[in-house]
Order: C-alpha cells, then sequence, then structure tokens
C-alpha cells in the first residue's frame, strides 16, 4: 500500500458516491452553513470513517478510540478554511498519518480528510489530500456539490510548491485553470481568482462561500482549572480555548448583557454546590481581577477554592451561553451574524464533571443548539446518561 493513493481512486475512500448522498442526521435550524459530516479516509487510527454530525454530537468510546483525532481533524479544516497555512492546521503532521502507511517510491507518506456542509446550496463536499513526509504540502483538493465537481487539484510538479487547479466556468470554456498554492486550502482562495461572470462561476463562488463560512468560527474549548484559579490581568475579555482568563470574561459579560448573564447565574447555581445568586469579576487594584461566587447571604467564594469540576462546569457554560464577540474566534467579518453559526469542539467535555454536572451541562447545551445558532461537537467517557436529553446524537467509536 503507497502513503498517497489517489485523492479520489474509482470506488475507494474518498471516491465521489453516485449514489444520492447518504442519510444525514436530522438537522432543522435555518438555513446557516453548517459542517453535517467529518470524513476521515485515512487519518491517525481511522480509516474510511464517516461521522454525521447534528446539532448537538457526542464521540463516545474507551480510550484511544480516537475521539480527540476526530476534533482535531475538524479544528484543522476549520484553521484552513480561515485561511490558515497547512503548517498552523496541522503542527505535527506526521502524527495524522496512519500508523501502518508505507512510503512510496519518494518516501511519501500523507492522509486525507473531509466534510460536507450543509445550507442554502445544499450539500457541498470538501475533500483534501496532504503529504505529511518529507514536506507538508496539499497534493489533492476536490469540492463538489450536486454531484458536479466545482473545484479540483493536483500536484503536477514537486519541485513547484504549487498545486494545478482546475474549477467549473460554465461559459465558452467548461473549466478554468491556474496553480494554487500548496500549503492553503483552495477554497478559501477561489474568491480571489474566480470572477463570478458566468453562472457556473456563481455556483462555484457560492459553494466555496458556504463551505468556508460552515467551517469558520470554530472554537476549540478545554478549560484547564489549574489556570483558572489565578488572578489575570484584566484585557480584552475574549475567552481563550484553555479558559485561562475567565475572571476577565465575566468582568466584561457582567457588565454588557445582565440578561444573558442571569442565564449564566443560574445555570451556576444548577452545577455547583451550595446556593448561588451571582457570578462576579472583583478587582484587585493591582491590574488584575478574580472570579467570584456570590452566596446570596454576603458570602463570596473565589472561583480558586471550588474544585476542578465545579471550574470546568462553569467554563463550558460560559462557552454554551455566549458568542463569537466573547470568544477567542475568527468570524467571517462579510458575512451577517444571523448567518453563522458557532460550533463549539469540547475535548474531554464530561471531564471531572459529577453526574449531576454532566447532565446539567447537557441539557444547557441542547437548549442552545436547538435554537441554531451554536453547535457542539465533545468528546465524553461515555455517554449512557446522554439518553435522558433529547436533540443528541451519539457516536460510538468503540471497537
Amino acid at each position: 500500500m503507497t502513503a498517497l493513493p489517489a485523492l479520489f481512486p474509482p470506488n475507494g475512500p474518498g471516491s465521489i458516491d453516485p449514489r444520492p448522498d447518504r442519510p444525514r442526521v436530522p438537522d432543522q435550524g435555518p438555513g446557516r452553513p453548517r459542517v453535517t459530516e467529518l470524513r476521515l479516509s485515512a487519518f491517525a487510527g481511522h480509516r474510511r470513517a464517516v461521522f454525521a454530525l447534528g446539532p448537538l454530537t457526542l464521540l463516545t468510546g474507551p480510550s484511544g478510540s480516537g475521539k480527540s483525532r476526530v476534533l482535531q481533524a475538524y479544528e484543522a479544516l476549520a484553521r484552513l478554511g480561515g485561511g490558515a497555512e497547512l503548517g498552523e492546521a496541522f503542527p505535527d503532521p506526521a502524527r495524522c498519518v496512519p500508523e501502518r502507511a508505507r512510503p512510496d517510491a519518494q518516501r511519501r507518506r500523507g492522509f486525507r480528510i473531509g466534510c460536507t456542509a450543509d445550507g442554502p446550496e445544499g450539500p457541498v463536499r470538501l475533500d483534501l489530500a496532504v503529504q505529511a513526509e518529507p514536506d507538508l504540502r496539499i497534493v489533492g483538493e476536490r469540492l463538489t456539490s450536486g454531484g458536479l465537481v466545482l473545484l479540483e487539484t493536483a500536484l503536477r510538479d514537486p519541485g513547484r510548491a504549487a498545486v494545478q487547479a482546475a474549477w467549473h466556468t460554465a461559459g465558452s470554456a467548461p473549466v478554468t485553470r491556474g496553480p494554487l498554492p500548496d500549503d492553503r486550502l483552495g477554497t478559501a482562495l477561489l474568491p480571489l481568482r474566480v470572477a463570478g461572470k458566468t453562472e457556473g462561476q456563481r455556483r462555484v463562488l457560492a459553494a466555496a462561500e458556504q463551505m468556508v463560512v460552515a467551517l469558520r468560527s470554530v472554537f476549540a474549548c478545554d478549560p484547564r482549572p489549574r489556570r483558572m484559579r489565578a488572578p489575570v490581568p484584566s484585557g480584552a475579555g475574549r475567552l481563550l480555548p484553555g479558559c485561562d482568563n475567565l475572571a476577565d470574561v465575566l468582568w466584561r459579560t457582567r457588565e454588557e448583557c445582565a440578561r444573558r448573564h442571569a442565564l449564566l447565574a443560574s445555570a451556576v447555581g444548577a452545577g455547583c454546590a451550595g446556593p448561588v445568586a451571582d457570578l462576579l469579576a472583583e478587582p484587585l487594584g493591582d491590574g488584575r481581577v478574580r472570579a467570584l461566587l456570590d452566596r446570596g447571604d454576603g458570602l463570596r467564594t473565589p472561583l480558586e477554592l471550588l474544585g476542578d469540576g465545579e471550574l470546568r462546569y462553569v467554563a463550558l457554560a460560559l462557552v454554551l451561553l455566549t458568542g463569537p464577540g466573547v470568544l477567542d474566534v475568527d468570524p467571517v467579518g462579510e458575512v451577517p451574524a444571523a448567518m453563522q453559526t458557532l460550533t463549539v469542539l469540547a475535548d474531554g467535555f464530561d471531564r471531572c464533571l459529577d453526574p449531576t454536572q454532566t447532565r446539567e451541562l447537557l441539557r444547557l447545551a441542547a437548549r442552545m443548539c436547538e435554537r441554531g445558532h451554536v453547535r457542539l461537537v465533545g468528546a465524553v467517557s461515555e455517554a449512557r446518561w446522554a439518553t435522558e436529553t433529547d436533540g443528541v446524537t451519539v457516536v460510538d467509536l468503540s471497537p
């Protein structure tokens, strides 16, 4: 077996299925672009794996089953959709190569991933082949909609840092050809290369925009309680992926939206021991702030005294009740916020949580995801408790 098989071998993994699209998880939200399927054709321990994603999806399975790898692949695609270079999306590409993949005659090894984005244009598929060794580069990309190939790239000259691209035109010439860089997602670059003069070109641009909008506004979150306990400098109030600066964010959100902050305090009260009347931040006079729970009887408990489970619960509740303006994400500025969906990737969603906290957090996630503005893909150790909540898609990765 070669390490870099054709991106779309006939009837093989990554090929375009001539049959109608497989049934997808029901998604009754509005027509906002959203990722509804993730494909890991050959990525780390996954081969020919297809994951249907609903508004609220939980990945479950034993340690080593590849839950974190699924989230890693999703986050990498999101980075590429936002215009990041390949090295930013895959800082350790060798770990993405299937363990038993053998190098070809040129000592090349790589991996293949893809996704489907639903929206106003219908299902749009993106498939990507990446060479990880000896050099990191994109060697093939395909964007399709309704069975029609809208963009296809291939590495023709290994000596050049470019791929040969062909995109749908449907004008005097059926396709337009030109080079694209081999370290960026071609789909994200199409608006700079396609004029949009023909109906075919406009279809290409619409599909590319839907894919890019669906991939962006992703917030990968894994709260780190140890770092959340210390007072933090007052700053921009944008929550970091590790939630280290939780106190600074609370200082901002409490002032900006009293209604949403009240919902947060109520949610925290359901998951923390003892009464909770409010959740607030307190300046220390040296440019730093610390977070506290107001118990409602004159007692205030610093968050640094809470257990790991309580801190993770507070952080994840805050993420679900806020949006791109508060989280450290890069939404599509030229697209109205009402047409975008924030996708939260939560590795270890139930880590350190007790059963009550887990159920309360899942109920909160279900309520927020039902509205269509937020989607969640979380990894959990087991998901038997998830059956109690409506609207949850459970993907079991157990062997």
